[in-house]
């Protein structure tokens, strides 16, 4: 059992049911470029967990029997799955809009060269992490320079029309440096959009805003501090039912790196299979109908619903 999983099993949240299945999300690996204190996955350059490309096939013949209108590809840093590129071009073949959830500083790590043209080239959205757009506090959540190293990405990304043209999206994402919920979403983009232009002529399309999730580095780092308990009753205090319809489980189904399904990344994480079943299901076991399945609840989910809410597309609700 993992050992968030004590603090979140037992849970009154509400229960879910799936209406569609639109989106794969699929974490192609734990290898990542980075160590970020909030990261709820516990990625590291030390990782060595990756998708197979056997999987990948498996996953695309699933996304287009389900007629699965994108792929959403997470990680680690995806991008290092040496997979990666023929995944891109057989799910673009099949019509699929393609999203990669990029650290930005993967952009010019040595090796990666590459990459912005690819992503360019293949019309792949690209949802960038920047918890901030001051430096002290970026590199701070993320380790010395990953900011001015974010900065030249997000320029090389622009100059390739990316946050500058419709179809070439590039969606900033912020989360706080704590357990404090995110502020207001469409102001905080305001002032993102006009510090970053003012400051380094960088232009991007939306800034997504995500509350930190009580799981993984995230939620073993609470429980360190004795802050986990005041975090739950934050998060529990804010509940929003207004966000419960957009939650993005409920068209969505999350995929791990061995091909495993669950109803969202975070419970991915938490090892707690789709739909509540007994054992973990399998993309090759997926029934042909998943509209009006259960979906598995516990604690976390508040933190999706706390406030304007919390999605892999930022804020549920004004």
């Amino acid at each position: 059992m993992h050992e968030m999983r004590p603090h979140l099993i037992a849970t009154d949240f509400p229960p879910l049911i799936r209406s569609s299945l639109d989106t794969m999300q699929a974490n192609l690996g734990y290898r990542c470029n980075q160590t970020c204190v909030h990261c709820h996955v516990g990625s590291s350059p030390h990782r060595t967990e990756e998708m197979s490309w056997e999987t990948m096939e498996m996953m695309l013949r699933v996304m287009e029997q389900h007629q699965v209108t994108t792929l959403d590809m997470t990680g680690g840093a995806p991008e290092m799955n040496p997979h990666f590129r023929p995944l891109v071009q057989a799910a673009r073949a099949q019509g699929v809009h393609v999203m990669d959830r990029c650290n930005l500083t993967i952009l010019n790590e040595p090796g990666y060269e590459w990459l912005a043209d690819f992503l360019a080239e293949n019309q792949v959205e690209v949802v960038a992490s920047l918890p901030c757009y001051l430096e002290d506090n970026v590199d701070k959540q993320r380790g010395k320079g990953v900011f001015q190293r974010s900065i030249e990405g997000l320029k090389q990304l622009n100059e390739l029309g990316y946050g500058r043209t419709k179809a070439l999206s590039l969606s900033l994402v912020f989360n706080p440096q704590g357990p404090v919920l995110p502020p207001e979403q469409s102001s905080l983009e305001a002032a993102y959009k006009t510090h970053l232009k003012d400051a380094f002529g960088v232009e991007f399309t939306q800034l997504f805003t995500l509350a930190n999730m009580p799981i993984k580095r995230f939620g073993s780092t609470l429980i360190s501090k004795g802050e986990f308990d005041d975090y739950m009753a934050l998060l529990k205090g804010s509940f929003n039912a207004q966000t419960l319809p957009g939650l993005m489980c409920k068209s969505l189904i999350s995929v791990d790196w061995q091909g495993y399904l669950y109803d969202c990344d975070f419970n991915q994480q938490l090892e707690m299979p789709l739909g509540g079943a007994s054992k973990p299901v399998h993309i090759a076991q997926l029934a042909d109908n998943v509209a009006g399945a259960p979906i598995r609840v516990a604690e976390h989910c508040y933190g999706c619903t706390a406030g304007q809410g919390s999605s892999c597309g930022g804020a549920l609700a004004d």
